[in-house]
């Protein structure tokens, strides 16, 4: 290369440099752009976060790679794609982008610590949780204004009862304590459950009684009718009946000794919980106890999003406040009524009220 060259190479390279140095000023003077990257690091990274991992662990891919690294076409075979894993490697490449994937080899591993521990099937209430956050809290923060402009309501159909009644098992612990403390343990029970979701509750009431019997109900059919399959498999169904069914349409006699309702209050539209209460003291033997536990307003951002689903749904109603709980009890006829919180530092209480006298309706 001669001198000439040099020099003009030279020169276009400082024409170069200059220019990069100038549209980099220009990026830099943009206040767009540094709002853009945070938000893209702070705010759409973990929501892509969510997503994926909640569809990843929802159609069984976490737990596929928990047994070992997998195929794109052997992870396709199990999902049931058509032609090979050519039209999932997208979809799993995001997965290695987001960090929660690892790739070698031509295989896809786990590799964060959050995809490997929901890929455990002792965290399935937690798995769900996030399902529970992505598809329908996510969904109500997006369009509760234009639902409101345009007069539309959430209905049952826009839950999945299934991944509810996963979800809410995160209390189990403290629901299980509750039911621990409110149950006679010796002698005969007689427990209806409304509500029963999966049905854990029931059977951990029969594991601490074994002269236990009870009625499950759920107001969504493919709920009671998973949870009548869950009893055959415990080997429960000769003590425990299953059926989908209504608590204000219930016909049965005042049997009970115990009524219990887990995270469902809210399934019924505020002016009407009293009557539901009410209702419920009617299944009741004199003596019998209802428990309740529930979500409270004034929890945290999860629990608001909650409330605001259901403030924005064609049936039930927002989440209630313990002081206005116990007084629906009280008039729906119940006495000795207690709350007390059951997760620590957060708005969720049990309710207990006793059933003093045979049943009368409460006077306005």
């Amino acid at each position: 290369m001669d001198v000439k060259m040099l020099a003009t190479s030279a020169r276009h390279r400082s024409r170069t440099t200059a220019t990069h140095a100038r549209a980099l000023a220009r990026i830099v003077g943009n206040r767009q752009i540094p709002l853009l990257l945070s938000l893209s690091k702070n705010l759409a990274t973990p929501v892509y976060r969510a997503f994926f991992l909640t569809s990843a662990a929802g159609h069984g891919v976490l737990r596929t790679l928990a047994q070992g690294p997998a195929g794109a076409d052997e992870l396709a075979a199990g999902l049931g794609i058509p032609g090979g894993g050519d039209r999932l490697r997208s979809w799993l490449d995001i997965g290695v982008q987001l960090g929660d994937l690892g790739f070698g080899d031509g295989r896809y591993r786990l590799r964060s610590r959050v995809a490997k521990a929901l890929s455990r099937p002792e965290n399935d209430a937690v798995s769900a949780a996030l399902e529970e956050v992505v598809r329908f809290h996510a969904t109500v923060l997006l369009q509760a204004p234009a639902m409101l402009r345009d007069g539309r309501r959430l209905s049952l159909g826009d839950q999945d009862g299934g991944v509810i009644a996963r979800s809410s098992r995160i209390v189990q612990p403290f629901i299980e304590e509750a039911i621990a403390r409110t149950l006679d343990r010796t002698s005969p029970v007689r427990l209806l459950e409304i509500g029963c979701g999966s049905g854990v509750y029931v059977r951990y009431a029969a594991s601490l009684n074994p002269r236990l019997s009870a009625l499950a109900i759920d107001l969504q059919e493919e709920v009671a009718e998973e949870a009548a399959a869950n009893m055959a498999r415990w080997g429960l169904a000769n003590r425990v009946r299953t059926r989908h069914g209504d608590l204000r349409a219930l016909e049965l006699q005042p049997q009970f000794d115990l009524v219990t309702m887990h995270n469902n209050i809210y399934y019924f539209p505020k002016a009407e919980r009293t009557a539901a209460l009410e209702r419920a003291r009617a299944l009741l033997a004199p003596g019998g106890r209802l428990l309740l536990t529930t979500s409270c307003q004034g929890g945290n951002a999860g629990l608001r999003a909650l409330n605001l689903w259901f403030e924005n749904a064609d049936f039930g109603g927002p989440l209630p406040h313990e002081h206005e709980l116990v007084w629906q009890m009280e008039r729906a006829g119940f006495t000795g009524v207690s709350a007390t919180q059951i997760v620590p530092g957060e708005q969720f209480r049990a309710f207990v009220g006793t059933n003093a006298h045979a049943f009368r309706t409460a006077q306005a």
